[in-house]
């Protein structure tokens, strides 16, 4: 199932090519739990993140405390709620760290099972990978 939902996060990507503007409407802000569910979530991706063998370095030596308050944000905004981003470009914030689409997979599994332990149904889901999809281009390999 997992490898499943990558696949289609990245075969949404590669359709859409470039960042997309958040979206007007907050639905899915809404069935994220708004911002304390997203924050729970983003919680509960760096958690696992932190057990993760496979990409625990990339986060080893940052001020993890503004890494949830960007992810948060960021997670808000392209969910469609009422928040703005205050971070750097996903560019910039990247840059040199030449992750690999191992590295982005492994970090989207994270999120994954973040979002199963809030009990975000899979449609939810779904729907939240396909809004961060394009996104990917900006951290590969950067």
């Amino acid at each position: 199932m997992r490898s499943l939902w990558l696949i289609l996060g990245f075969s949404l990507s590669l359709l859409a090519g470039c960042a997309q503007q958040p979206p007007k409407d907050d639905s899915l802000y809404q069935d994220l739990g708004q911002r304390a569910g997203i924050q729970k979530i983003v919680e509960g991706m760096l958690l696992h993140i932190a057990q993760d063998d496979r990409i625990y370095k990339y986060f080893a030596k940052v001020d993890i405390v503004r890494v949830r308050d960007k992810l948060v944000e960021r997670f808000c905004v392209e969910a469609g709620g009422p928040c703005t981003y205050t971070g750097d470009s996903l560019e910039e914030v990247h840059k040199g760290m030449k992750l690999s689409r191992s590295d982005f997979n492994a970090l989207v599994e994270n999120l994954i099972d973040a979002m199963n332990e809030q009990h975000i149904p899979v449609t939810t889901q779904n729907r939240f990978i396909a809004r961060l999809a394009p996104q990917r281009g900006e951290v590969i390999e950067k």
